[in-house]
Order: C-alpha cells, then sequence, then structure tokens
C-alpha cells in the first residue's frame, strides 16, 4: 500500500520548493511592481532603474525551481526511471527541500518590501540606485544560503 511513500515524499519536497519560493516572489515582485508603476508614471526615464528593483525578489521563485529540478535528476523522475526509495529516504530529501522553500518565501517578501523602500530613495533621488541596490540584495544573501544548503543536502542523500 505505501510502497512509493519515498517517492511521494521526495515529489513532496520538490514541490513545496516551486510552490512557497514562488509564492514569497510572486508577492515580492507584485508589491515592488506598484512602486515602481507609480515612479514611472511621475518619471518614465526611471523605468530601467526600477524595473531591476522589481525584479531582485524574483530570484527566489529561481532558486526554488533549480532545487524541484536537482530533486527531480537525482530521484530519475527527469529521465523516466524514478529510484526506489525508502520512506526515510523520501522524507530527508523533503527536509532537504525545505530551507530554500521556506526562507525563499519569506525572504521574498521581505525583499520585495525592502525592493519598495529602495524605489522609494531611486524615485527621489536617482543618483543613489547604487546604494539603494544595497537594501534589497542584502536580503538575497539568506536566499542564497539556503540553496547552497538545500542543493547541498539533496546531493549528499544516498540511495
Amino acid at each position: 500500500m505505501f510502497d512509493n511513500l519515498g517517492i511521494v515524499f521526495a515529489l513532496t519536497g520538490a514541490a513545496l520548493s516551486v510552490i512557497l519560493a514562488g509564492m514569497g516572489s510572486a508577492y515580492g515582485v507584485g508589491v515592488a511592481g506598484q512602486a515602481a508603476a507609480g515612479v514611472v508614471t511621475e518619471d518614465p526615464s526611471k523605468f530601467g532603474k526600477v524595473l531591476i528593483m522589481q525584479l531582485l525578489p524574483g530570484t527566489q521563485g529561481i532558486y526554488g525551481l533549480l532545487v524541484a529540478f536537482v530533486t527531480l535528476n537525482n530521484i530519475g523522475i527527469l529521465s523516466g526511471k524514478p529510484a526506489d526509495l525508502s520512506g526515510a529516504q523520501g522524507l530527508m530529501i523533503l527536509a532537504a527541500c525545505l530551507p530554500i522553500a521556506i526562507v525563499g518565501l519569506v525572504s521574498a517578501r521581505h525583499q520585495g518590501k525592502t525592493a519598495v523602500a529602495s524605489i522609494g530613495i531611486v524615485a527621489k533621488k536617482p543618483d543613489q540606485f547604487g546604494k539603494a541596490m544595497l537594501f534589497p540584495a542584502m536580503v538575497e544573501t539568506y536566499a542564497i544560503l539556503a540553496l547552497l544548503i538545500s542543493i547541498m543536502a539533496i546531493n549528499a542523500i544516498q540511495f
């Protein structure tokens, strides 16, 4: 009855990495886009600068997708030959996907809010773009750390 439980857990981990990190990115890009649209309404010449700020929270969704691809590749789904995973192995893969899933969700939301504030800086002082860019970029650090941990953990699981 539970012969495929390991693969179900592993697929759940892959799905969560995409879903949660993607949800965070969608929110972050959305709020930053709202702020960017307001700035561009007033001064269309700032489009390029505010677009870069808006795109920053989107990286967490990409990281979640990357972890899902690594997972699907490692468990043989992409090649059409799924591995015979035990329940414990599947749970380990699920746990390995959680860092980018959870950190991606939270950091993208906060990065979006930080991007909004930085877009405000660019709106008033376009010459401060470089400094303004640092604030949302600092939030990115934690998403990158979570990405690295998830990939390292997935690749370390033996099956």
